[in-house]
C-alpha cells in the first residue's frame, strides 16, 4: 500500500511563494486604485480655474498639475534648457526662463520645447516676450536629479533634469518662490515656441 509523506519543505516553500503571489495581487490592485486616483486628480485639478501662485503654495502637494495665472515679467537672457524627448525619441529642449512677478518674487516657467538647432534665442527672436506679461500654466513639482541623472553643461546652460534649485544658483536668483516649474504651452503646441509663438497665441513678428 503507498502511503502519502508530505515534503514540508516543499509544502512550506509552496505556502511561502502562494502568500507572496496573494500579497502581489493586493497590491498591484491597491496601485491601480491609487493611480485611477491620481489620473482623477490631475484632471481635475488641470480643468479647474487658475489660481494664485500663493495659493498653490499654500495647498502644497495638492496643487500639483493646478493651474496658475500671474503677472510680471520674462529674463528672457537667463535662459535655460532641459533635456527631453517627445514621441517617437525625437530630442528636444524645454525653454526654462525666470519670471518676476509683481511683488518681486521670481518663478520658474517652462515655455514649452524646442529642437537643438533652435536652442539659440536668436533663432527664435519674435518668440521672445518682452515686457509686462500675463502667464497662465500648469503647476508642477518636478522631480529631483536621480543617481543616473547625468551632469548639467552649465556652460551651454543644458540640464537633463528640472534641477530648479540648480538652475536658480547658476542665474544668481536668490529668492526663488517655490520649488516648482510653471508649465506654459504644455502638449502638442509646446512646438509653436520654435516657431515665434507661445502660449497658443500668436506673437509679433
Amino acid at each position: 500500500m503507498l502511503h502519502f509523506r508530505p515534503l514540508w519543505k516543499l509544502t512550506f516553500a509552496s505556502a511561502v511563494l502562494f502568500a507572496i503571489l496573494i500579497a502581489l495581487g493586493i497590491w498591484q490592485l491597491d496601485r491601480l486604485q491609487w493611480k485611477l486616483g491620481l489620473i482623477a486628480q490631475v484632471n481635475s485639478n488641470i480643468h479647474a480655474a487658475p489660481i494664485s501662485p500663493d495659493a498653490a503654495i499654500a495647498m502644497g502637494s495638492a496643487a500639483q498639475y493646478r493651474r496658475v495665472a500671474l503677472d510680471g515679467h520674462f529674463d528672457n537672457s537667463k535662459e535655460a534648457y532641459v533635456f527631453g524627448t517627445v514621441d517617437g525619441g525625437l530630442p528636444v529642449y524645454h525653454v526654462i526662463v525666470p519670471f518676476t512677478a509683481r511683488d518681486g518674487r521670481v518663478f520658474l516657467i517652462d515655455r514649452g520645447v524646442v529642437p537643438k538647432e533652435k536652442l539659440a534665442p536668436e533663432t527664435r527672436v519674435a518668440g521672445q516676450i518682452e515686457g509686462d506679461a500675463h502667464v497662465v500654466g500648469v503647476w508642477r513639482v518636478p522631480d529631483p536629479p536621480g543617481w543616473f541623472t547625468p551632469h548639467p553643461d552649465p556652460a551651454h546652460r543644458i540640464w537633463f533634469a528640472h534641477d530648479l534649485a540648480g538652475i536658480a544658483r547658476i542665474d544668481g536668483i536668490l529668492n526663488l518662490a517655490a520649488p516648482a516649474v510653471i508649465e506654459v504651452d504644455a502638449g502638442a503646441q509646446s512646438w509653436r515656441l520654435a516657431e515665434g509663438r507661445a502660449d497658443g497665441r500668436d506673437l509679433p513678428q
